[in-house]
């Protein structure tokens, strides 16, 4: 925890700096930058409450930076999205609910109308451990384990007010990346596990499981973003991959949506949902054979929703 609140501070100490060259880069007016930092809280409290309940507290951050280029035919946007939580309930040790890095980077060249030839660069990854938890006691990622990069090439359409872009893109490169030999040897996330064998009566490995997984295949992203009501904004961003090596119908699944309720100018409330679904991740799964239940494993669709009340402020 400690190694990830160093990085966590290091990063947005970097980003500080990083003001000086926005600031330059705001005289240049084919440049919009701008972002938002809010914090959020949600706390329970319970005291001889006959009904039963366990206190809890969770504080969660978020750091959005966008720096987009538009000048002739040319345009290059990029974004930085970074998010970090932590919940305690009752006397449990604190957990994190909450845990993200998320870059992009698109190049796009008009083509015709609405539309541009673009490249694309996006990186996943989080910064802290995670565990299954109540079991705390077994790491099942931290930074780097997983990564996810995305490269690729495709056309890209936007409207004029940027409320509505969809990208398409036949030719993609999918890097999955699990820096972590254990994590590795048991072929988390995808990637080739460990393969062992007896010699002499020894159990043991007979060749590591790797680290990186390759993937070859098509790539889409849409995104819309609407105001429904006066200072009620819903935005959603669906992301689908298909590898056409392997398994091409098992299309990987990644769908965010968030209906933010502006209160006045810092405070904010927000409803954002995330659902998952990837072939390749097994999650822990109960079965019932013959009476008696089983511990194991299965891909499933991963949800996650989270209910917020805190300040923000954008520029």
């Amino acid at each position: 925890m400690k190694k990830s609140i160093l990085v966590l501070s290091a990063l947005l100490i970097s980003l500080s700096g990083i003001s000086f060259t926005l600031d330059s880069i705001k005289h240049d007016t084919a440049w919009k930058v701008g972002g938002m930092v809010g914090v959020n809280f949600g706390q329970a409290s319970f005291t001889n409450w006959a009904a039963g309940g366990q206190n809890s507290l969770s504080v969660g951050s978020l750091l959005t930076l966008h720096a987009n280029y538009k000048k002739g035919n040319n345009s290059w946007d990029n974004s930085l999205e970074l998010a970090y939580g932590m919940l305690q309930v009752g006397s449990a040790p604190l957990q994190k609910n909450e845990d993200k890095i998320d870059f992009s980077s698109m190049y796009g060249h008009k083509a015709f109308k609405q539309w541009n030839y673009a490249v694309l660069l996006n990186f996943k990854s989080q910064f802290a451990n995670g565990y299954n938890y109540p079991n705390d006691s077994v790491v099942v990622s931290h930074f780097m384990a997983p990564a996810y990069v995305v490269g690729s090439m495709g056309m890209d359409y936007k409207t004029k007010d940027n409320h509505l872009s969809f990208y398409l893109s036949p030719v993609t490169s999918k890097t999955t990346i699990v820096n972590d030999q254990r994590l590795a040897n048991e072929g988390a996330y995808g990637v080739k596990p460990a393969q062992y064998d007896t010699v002499n009566g020894v159990y043991g490995i007979r060749q590591y499981g790797q680290k990186v997984l390759y993937q070859f295949g098509g790539y889409l992203k849409f995104a819309y973003r609407v105001e429904i009501f006066k200072n009620v904004t819903f935005a959603t961003k669906l992301d689908l991959f298909s590898n056409y090596l392997k398994d091409p119908q098992n299309i990987v699944v990644n769908w965010e949506n968030i209906l933010t309720m502006k209160v006045n100018k810092f405070l904010v409330a927000t409803v954002s949902t995330n659902m998952i679904y990837d072939n390749n991740v097994p999650v822990p799964v109960t079965r019932t054979i013959d009476g008696i239940s089983v511990l194991g494993t299965g891909p499933r669709l991963q949800f996650k929703e989270v209910l917020a009340v805190g300040v923000s402020y954008k520029f």
